[in-house]
């Protein structure tokens, strides 16, 4: 059975995910849009920087998060001005550092969706008078609905993977800090074998499930087809 402890992990890991997920889709669905249209000579290294978390380890984009958010940090001093304090070591500070980390699992698929619907929709919605916004929301996003959907699932499974990042940035406070993959750590540290084994498998059945029902939708047939 698990602890108190590992369901208190759970639960934060779950609305961890659940929030950068939505701030994912707010950030990530205009700079998704803009490099799929734009023909910009800076596309290339604006898409370099988005995509730098699927290379960079996760302990150096945690190091300067957390240089930049803390005290003497530009980020840290902002916080402090506003009376929030900073951000490292709470719960907040693991949202900013999901966000940065999560961004190109929402961002690329958006982008290719985008792609893939085209000029000629757009077109045709501008002839009959539709605004660049109307277009967008009324055919972009509609026609884009599938890759919305897959950066969704993704940005939220991978939120829940993290570790490195959330470790350097939240450090281990139960309750605030203390995701499922931090959890399974101090498990096995412990050498509570039996309790990492006990959580580590609801996560693997967990992301198991989340990825097999994204591939079976991604290949089922669909209607009118």
């Amino acid at each position: 059975m698990l602890s108190d402890g590992d369901l208190q992990a759970i639960w934060l890991t779950l609305r961890l995910a659940g929030i950068v997920t939505l701030i994912l889709l707010l950030i990530g669905t205009p700079i998704a849009w803009w490099l799929a249209r734009t023909r910009a000579w800076w596309k290339a290294p604006v898409g370099a920087v988005v995509a730098l978390p699927l290379v960079l380890p996760p302990s150096v984009l945690g190091f300067y998060l957390l240089l930049a958010m803390g005290p003497n940090g530009p980020v840290g001093a902002f916080t402090q001005s506003l009376g929030f304090g900073t951000l490292p070591f709470t719960f907040w500070g693991l949202v900013v550092a999901s966000v940065f980390y999560s961004l190109p699992f929402m961002v690329q698929p958006l982008q290719t969706a985008f792609e893939a619907v085209g000029d000629r929709p757009l077109e045709v919605a501008a002839t009959l008078r539709a605004s660049p916004i109307d277009a967008f929301f009324t055919v972009a996003v509609p026609l884009a609905l599938p890759g919305f959907l897959s950066a969704s699932i993704l940005t939220f499974a991978h939120t829940v993977g993290e570790f490195g990042v959330v470790l350097m940035i939240g450090g281990n406070i139960p309750g605030q800090t203390r995701v499922a993959s931090v959890q399974i750590y101090d498990h096995v540290e412990a050498l509570e074998y039996m309790h990492a084994h006990q959580l580590a498998a609801v996560m693997l059945v967990f992301s198991f499930v989340v990825l097999l029902a994204l591939y079976v939708w991604r290949h089922s047939p669909k209607k009118g087809a």
